[in-house]
């Protein structure tokens, strides 16, 4: 899962809650297709939260130049929350 991309988690989410909607699904394969969805939903979150943390990194002036009051972008590794 981690090797899609957000866009494709979001496909194919959306097509597990169609299924899940359509009410057709024996019990069983319902909770296998909710898990799935659970699975996918913490990779999408997990990859909104390392976007955002890349940005906040990108706005934060930068702290060794003069204070001028324009952004300077900055990038670095973040540790993985695993």
């Amino acid at each position: 899962m981690d090797a899609l991309s957000f866009e494709q988690i979001l496909t194919r989410l959306s097509g597990l809650v169609e299924e899940l909607e359509d009410g057709e699904v024996p019990l069983e394969q319902a909770l296998g297709t909710f898990e799935q969805g659970v699975s996918l939903a913490r990779v999408g979150a997990r990859r909104l939260d390392e976007a955002e943390r890349r940005i906040e990194v990108l706005l934060q002036d930068d702290e060794d130049g003069p204070r001028t009051g324009a952004l300077t972008p900055q990038t670095r590794e973040l540790p993985a929350d695993e």
